[in-house]
C-alpha cells in the first residue's frame, strides 16, 4: 500500500468523483483508476459502487476512508511541520470557527499572523463544533474555536476562553429599534443564525422565560455573510453573538436593540485533538486569538 493511493482515494471522496479528483491532483483519470483498483485488490475488497450518479463508497470503503483520510492529514501536518521548523513558513493551516471569532477575533489576529507566516495557506471554515467535528476529528481541521457545545466527546482537549452574551440585531432605522424590552419585540419575524443548534427552540425558550409567547422565526442563515444580508434588506431580527455591535463592516447598515433583558450566550471555546499536536503555523494562530480573547469579554456594562 502506497501513500499515493491513500491520496488518490481521499480525493475521489472529497471532491464527488474521478474526473474531479484527476483535475485538482494533476494527473491523468485512468492513473486514478489504477490506483485505486490496485488499492481494492490489496485489500480484497471493493471500496466503491460504481452507480449511475458516480461513484460510492461501500460500507467497508467508509470505514477505510476515514482511517485513510486520517493518515493524508497526519502526513500534511507533518510536512507542514517541518518546513516550519525549518524557517521556511510554508503549509497549510485550516481553522473552524463560529460567526463570533470571524467577527470579533480574526480582524485581530489575522494581520499579525500574515506578518508571521506570510507564505502560509490559511483556510477558514464557518460552522459550529457539531458540523465540524468529524472534520477535526480526522485532522481535516487543525482547531475549532467558537461558541460551546452542548457536550464534547472524548479524544478532544477543550479550553473556554470567556463566557458571552447575545444581543437582538436589526437593521439601522428599524421601526422597532427603539424598543427595550423582548415583548415589545414579540410580534416580530426572526432570524436564525445555523441549524447546527437547535436554535428555534433555544429562542423560544428565552421568549418563555419571560411569559411571552413563541416568536415566528421566518428566515435561517448559514453564514455571517448570509444573515447581514437578510437583516440589512429586511425587517427581520436576530439573537447574535454581542461582538456583531463593533464589526466594522455592519456598523453603517446594522444596530442593536438594547433590551433590558438578560441574553445569555455560549462560552467561547477552543477545541483540539487531544493526541495531536498541531503545527507551530497553527498553534500560533491560536495563540493570537487566545491573547486577544479577554478584550471581548463582556462586561455587566456592555452586555
Amino acid at each position: 500500500m502506497k501513500l499515493n493511493q491513500l491520496r488518490d482515494l481521499v480525493a475521489i471522496v472529497e471532491h464527488g468523483g474521478l474526473r474531479a479528483a484527476a483535475r485538482r491532483l494533476g494527473v491523468a483519470q485512468p492513473l486514478l483508476t489504477r490506483s485505486v483498483r490496485g488499492l481494492e485488490k490489496e485489500l480484497g475488497t471493493p471500496l466503491f459502487e460504481r452507480q449511475a450518479r458516480g461513484m460510492v463508497l461501500t460500507p467497508l470503503g467508509r470505514l477505510f476512508h476515514e482511517r485513510a483520510r486520517g493518515m493524508v492529514n497526519e502526513l500534511r501536518r507533518a510536512r507542514d511541520e517541518l518546513a516550519q521548523a525549518q524557517g521556511s513558513g510554508a503549509g497549510t493551516v485550516i481553522a473552524g470557527l463560529s460567526i463570533m471569532p470571524h467577527m470579533g477575533l480574526l480582524p485581530r489576529a489575522l494581520p499579525a499572523f500574515r506578518r508571521r507566516y506570510p507564505q502560509v495557506y490559511l483556510q477558514l471554515i464557518e460552522g459550529l463544533f457539531p458540523d465540524l467535528e468529524s472534520q477535526l476529528r480526522s485532522g481535516a481541521i487543525d482547531f475549532y474555536l467558537g461558541a460551546a457545545p452542548g457536550t464534547v466527546p472524548a479524544g478532544f482537549i477543550v479550553e473556554r476562553l470567556f463566557s458571552n452574551t447575545r444581543a437582538v440585531v436589526c437593521r439601522k432605522g428599524h421601526p422597532l429599534a427603539r424598543s427595550r424590552s423582548l415583548k415589545a419585540l414579540a410580534g416580530a419575524e426572526w432570524a436564525l443564525p445555523s441549524t447546527d443548534y437547535d436554535n428555534q427552540d433555544d429562542l423560544a425558550r428565552l421568549f418563555q422565560e419571560y411569559g411571552l409567547p413563541s416568536p415566528r422565526v421566518a428566515l435561517q442563515a448559514r453564514t455571517a455573510l448570509s444573515m447581514m444580508v437578510a437583516l440589512a434588506n429586511s425587517d427581520l431580527l436576530a439573537l447574535l453573538p454581542v461582538q456583531w455591535r463593533e464589526f466594522d463592516l455592519t456598523r453603517d447598515s446594522l444596530q442593536v436593540i438594547a433590551v433590558r433583558e438578560s441574553l445569555p450566550a455560549p462560552d467561547i471555546v477552543l477545541i483540539r485533538r487531544a493526541e495531536m499536536p498541531m503545527t507551530p503555523a497553527a498553534e500560533h494562530l491560536c495563540d493570537l486569538m487566545q491573547r486577544n480573547a479577554p478584550s471581548l469579554q463582556p462586561t455587566r456594562g456592555r452586555a
